[in-house]
């Protein structure tokens, strides 16, 4: 597999695991990413919303040992971990049965995860954290790359901060608009009916995604690091705060976007993953996503400048349409379009993006058609 093939695995991913769940794009990017690091994830939305089946889909997808469970507040540390194993205790020797359970899955979901009992929660902490669990006089060594979790609030308890802070990517899975419930009930027919949407194969393996994390130290980064600061200020003065465990591990998912896209060199763009990190509160994930459009070179930033263009010629094209032919505004008129002609030539390239060249092109074809309207009144077109 040439290098090219190889980096492009990412978005083949990503696609696949969208490819069944009908508005859940954000959601499988998210999932992505957090593999892409070995971060761990939260899904924050009330029930139904395709959390879990995107979870297990994103093993099947790899081929990857996978472990799921629902806790509540009287799960038991052996239900997670395993079962005591009595011949070994009769011997003296403390040892679990781990078969199946969470120290040997490479993948795992765990639902309602702010339900965790104290002994749950110490032992969750290590393995995020360092991937071992500490249990008895063991240390549990585990392969974990990423836990997928769940639920259906924000923790207000103190004693759950270390952990939320641990979940270093959060999303709030929103219900589906209006707009898609056609959509919705076609797609949930052929999941519940069909194999249309099974996987057959994996898409990439376990070893594909250590060797990708590797790459995560070779994307130049150089571009963007003045701006994330900037960044960090502006969130700190609306009082969102991110603790330095977070403003430290920031850059690693900036990679992995960049990575996704197929780039090995970062730009303002890939800062957009701080939807995923900044927020705290619900509120928060609309207030982080308003900053990022606003201050970052993103493809609905340049979009939303297009457009500004776009209505503006259509308003200047009326003017035209009612003037003499010697106002000489006109001429003034004339030198505010090449102006703006150069403007929507630089969009088009610094964009980056398929869409934004292919609408700075149509704005193009408008501006040069009213600069020729300008110049007949004028009497100047030849």
């Amino acid at each position: 597999m040439s290098e090219k093939d190889f980096l492009d695995l990412p978005k083949k991913f990503m696609e696949s695991l969208m490819i069944p769940f009908v508005g859940r794009e954000e959601e499988a990017k998210v999932l992505t990413l957090a593999l892409l690091t070995k971060e761990h994830v939260i899904l924050i939305g009330e029930p139904g919303t395709a959390k879990s089946a995107l979870a297990r889909r994103a093993a099947e997808l790899m081929n990857a040992k996978f472990f799921m469970y629902l806790l509540t507040k009287y799960t038991e540390p052996a239900e997670l971990f395993g079962a005591l194993d009595i011949n070994s205790l009769k011997e003296g020797i403390y040892r679990r049965i781990t078969k199946d359970r969470l120290p040997e899955s490479e993948v795992a979901f765990l639902d309602e995860i702010f339900n965790a009992n104290s002994a749950i929660l110490n032992a969750l902490l290590s393995l995020l954290n360092e991937r071992v669990i500490y249990d008895g006089y063991n240390v549990i060594k585990v392969p974990l790359r990423t836990l997928i979790s769940a639920s259906n609030r924000v923790p207000d308890e103190p004693e759950l901060d270390a952990l939320y802070d641990r979940l270093l990517l959060r999303h709030y899975a929103k219900p589906i608009g209006e707009d898609m419930w056609r959509q919705l009930i076609d797609s949930a027919w052929e999941i519940e009916f069909t194999s249309k949407w099974a996987v057959k194969e994996p898409v990439m393996s376990v070893e594909h995604l250590d060797k990708l994390y590797s790459y995560l130290s070779q994307v130049d980064l150089s571009g963007v690091k003045s701006k994330l600061l900037k960044i960090y200020a502006m969130l700190e003065e609306k009082g969102i705060h991110l603790t330095d465990r977070r403003k430290g591990k920031v850059l690693k998912v900036v990679s992995a976007h960049s990575i996704l896209n197929g780039r090995l060199k970062a730009n303002e763009e890939d800062l957009i993953v701080l939807k995923y990190i900044a927020p705290r509160e619900l509120d928060d994930f609309e207030k982080v996503s308003a900053l990022l459009s606003e201050e970052l070179k993103t493809p609905i930033k340049y979009m939303k400048e297009l457009n500004e263009i776009y209505n503006n010629i259509k308003e200047a094209a009326k003017y035209v349409d009612a003037a003499a032919e010697s106002d000489p505004r006109l001429v003034e008129l004339i030198r505010t379009l090449k102006a703006t002609r150069d403007r929507i030539v630089q969009l088009g390239k610094e964009s980056g993006d398929e869409k934004v060249e292919s609408f700075s092109k149509e704005v193009l074809d408008e501006i040069d058609r009213l600069m020729e309207r300008v110049a007949r009144k004028l009497g100047i077109y030849p």
